[in-house]
């Protein structure tokens, strides 16, 4: 017994040396390696701008571009036998077979030639002189040369490889959450029971893939298509990781975990396997057994590597969700709300507004979910809000943003569909968002139990103005950078920078916080007196605030540095990513597997009324949103869905409002409800069994109102937005 927990005990320390020091310290490499080439673009411009302020000389017409290499001699004859050379000229002439039908230069016109071949090998000379002397002249110029052509080498190498990038960052990301059991699904494996049926269809799940990376592989080498060494690289990368989240199954299933929590069921030990495995597990059957085409999981991965770009920057929004949260940012915010001892409702809506633009900038609705989702929570709660109710605002808080910009769900959307633009999505998005936050207020103020609370001003009002001084240090710094890339690097913010631009204003932040030594997060104020006549005094809030600091769940001060807080961001990354890409490149292997048995055939082709043709698309979308996260449903809809709603008449930015609005409805209604699980993962199961147990004894609405609030609130915005243009002529987009 001893030896055996020696050697669990080893097991589980190469685990940590893997996921939290190997895995890590190889994304940060990878991550700062995607910022380089994000930025090289930009920076290179900059360089051989300036270079030229530096180096050139219009008078001389001298350009730096002509120096970012020493100059070679010219292959020429300086100074040829002009007589010699038109001698032998004339004789070769003579000799040509082909002279008496194309006829014979004159001795003149020979001579002319070879002169005007002088003097162009003249010009030559006097240039490459020239350009010597020039080099002498400024003697810093080989070094800024060096150091310009040095970035750009990186920077072209990055461009060239981001393939290889994004399947080596998915490499070592998927591993580190295999190991962890961080995949995302309905619950997390807790029984021993759990964990046999979890390990169990994870070595089926994993064993399809496998086996499909290998068909696939072998089915390009037995075509005959000769293959690059950057194509060949990515198949062995993915025959390799499939290979390895196998045997860590396999391993797992031999020795499971100690389990958490004894009992269990069958049915819900179902319950705890990764989504990503049941997509696998369908999705490896049908194309295997069904279709005998055994390479269709491989092929449809290479959608994943198609568009790598967009992947990468969306480790990069996962990386800055994670550094936000390392930060004091949505506390501080927060800071500024508090005084004032809003009801729970007002509050929350005012924090969803807030919400909406880190969200956008974040990414996608689940990144800031995971990021701020737990401040969020003990915000909404220790105002006095209900622990269901809290839990319904966190899995909102990442949806209203969505629809902003510069959220990279859009530019998705606009790459992949020429029919739209981004200005135009965003246009029509800011619509959407104003009637969603509204009708979260109205709801959520219908079933309120207070309709309205607030402290008095004289006394709020001095404290919310106090508490804006610290955060006005990290609007600066947002400014400052956005200042920088603007006027230094010519480059302004929008949804194509922001995936670059937005890790560098948060390491900074970080940095900042760090450098100040300050506590992160300040965890929220205590609950106060709830009566609508009451008013807490300027002392109460000081004494809840110092109360709140002692016994809130993160109330340790992370008084930690810079470089831990990197750490502990990346590693938090590295999880995300694993489970996070490897659910989108599933979901896109299911759009796959819809679309190849052709399943808008089925969708009719002569409805006259356009509400049915609207009606069916609504049940579409939600249904979609509800099994797929929305990169990998942007693929599928753009290739089936779209096109078909086209030809029908709808506007295409009017189809796309109603889809993005349906997916956020599909990730807030189970049986999966994504942002659900999200929320689930940040706050922790044991604060979802406390909300749940606070409510046994309560009415249908109030034990299910995480379930039932963001589907009342997204359900009639849904409805409005699908219907309302067509039949109100809203934006114009129907004659």
């Amino acid at each position: 017994m001893h030896n055996n927990g020696q050697r669990r005990s080893g097991l589980a320390l190469l685990r940590h040396i893997w996921t939290e020091w190997i895995s890590t310290f190889v994304i940060l490499i990878l991550l700062l390696l995607t910022l380089i080439i994000g930025t090289g673009e930009m920076v290179h411009g900059q360089l051989l701008r300036m270079g030229e302020r530096l180096y050139g000389d219009p008078a001389t017409g001298m350009q730096y571009s002509f120096l970012r290499a020493e100059p070679t001699a010219p292959d020429c004859e300086r100074n040829p036998d002009i007589d010699a050379q038109v001698h032998a000229q004339m004789q070769a002439n003579a000799a040509d077979e082909f002279a008496d039908i194309f006829g014979t230069a004159s001795e003149s016109d020979v001579r002319a030639s070879i002169l005007a071949a002088k003097q162009i090998c003249e010009e030559k000379f006097q240039f490459h002189d020239q350009a010597i002397q020039h080099i002498q002249a400024h003697p810093s110029l080989k070094m800024y040369r060096t150091i310009e052509t040095s970035f750009f080498g990186i920077f072209k190498f990055g461009t060239e490889n981001r393939a290889i990038l994004l399947v080596l960052m998915v490499v070592f990301a998927a591993i580190s959450a295999t190991l962890k059991t961080h995949h995302i699904g309905l619950r997390g494996p807790a029984t021993k029971i759990d964990f046999k049926v979890y390990s169990t269809l994870m070595v089926v799940a994993n064993g399809f893939l496998t086996s499909s990376s290998i068909s696939q592989y072998r089915s390009v080498l037995d075509s005959g298509v000769p293959m690059s060494g950057e194509t060949q690289v990515i198949y062995w990368m993915w025959m390799i990781l499939f290979a390895t989240l196998t045997l860590i199954s396999l391993f797992q299933l031999i020795k499971p975990p100690a389990p958490t929590r004894e009992g269990g069921s069958l049915g819900l030990a179902f319950l705890s396997v990764p989504l990503y495995a049941y997509m696998a597990i369908s999705t490896g059957f049908s194309f295997t057994i069904l279709m005998d085409y055994p390479m269709g999981q491989g092929i449809y991965l290479g959608q994943l590597v198609e568009f790598s770009s967009i992947f990468l920057n969306l480790a990069l929004f996962i990386w800055a969700g994670m550094l936000l949260k390392q930060t004091r940012i949505v506390d501080l915010f927060l800071n500024i709300l508090r005084p004032w001892n809003l009801a729970p409702e007002t509050l929350t809506w005012l924090i969803l507004i807030a919400a909406a633009l880190p969200t956008a900038y974040t990414g996608a609705s689940g990144i800031f979910v995971i990021a701020a989702g737990a401040i969020i929570y003990k915000e909404v709660w220790n105002a006095g809000g209900r622990r269901q109710f809290a839990l319904a605002a966190t899995a909102m808080s990442g949806s209203m943003g969505v629809v902003l910009r510069p959220c990279l769900l859009i530019v998705v959307v606009a790459s992949l569909n020429k029919e739209v633009t981004t200005d135009m999505l965003y246009h029509y998005g800011l619509y959407v968002f104003l009637l969603t936050s509204t009708l979260f207020l109205v709801i959520s103020l219908f079933f309120a139990e207070n309709k309205f609370r607030i402290a008095a001003p004289r006394i709020a009002a001095p404290l919310s103005l106090r508490a804006f001084g610290p955060v006005l240090p990290y609007i600066l710094i947002f400014v400052l950078i956005w200042l920088f890339y603007k006027y230094a690097l010519d480059t302004n913010m929008n949804e194509f920078t922001a995936p670059v631009m937005m890790p560098v204003i948060l390491l900074m932040m970080v940095l900042f916080d760090k450098l100040r030594h300050e506590p992160a997060p300040i965890p929220a104020m205590g609950q106060w007196d709830q009566t609508l006549d009451h008013k807490p005094t300027a002392q109460q809030i000081t004494a809840s605030s110092e109360r709140s600091l002692l016994t809130a769940p993160d109330s340790p001060l992370r008084q930690y540095g810079f470089f831990k807080a990197l750490h502990l961001s990346t590693s938090e990354t590295v999880g995300h990513i694993g489970a996070l890409v490897i659910l989108m490149a599933l979901s896109v292997s299911v759009g796959g597997y819809l679309e190849r048995i052709e399943i808008m055939e089925a969708f009719p082709t002569d409805i006259s009324s356009i509400f049915i043709v609207i009606s069916l698309i609504v049940a579409l979308m939600i249904f979609v949103g509800m099994i797929m996260d929305p990169f990998g449903a942007v693929i599928l809809i753009s290739a089936t869905v779209a096109p078909v709603a086209y030809q029908y008449g709808i506007h295409p930015a009017h189809f796309w409002m109603i889809t993005l609005i349906g997916f956020e409805l599909g990730y807030v209604t189970p049986p999966v409800a994504l942002n659900h699980l999200l929320a689930r993962q940040s706050i922790g199961d044991e604060e979802v069994a406390a909300a749940d147990a606070e409510v046994r004894h309560k009415s249908f609405y109030y034990r299910y109102e995480r379930w039932i609030l963001p589907m009342i609130v997204m359900l009639p915005a849904m409805l409005i937005i699908a219907y309302a243009p067509y039949a109100f002529k809203l934006f114009g987009w129907y004659e």
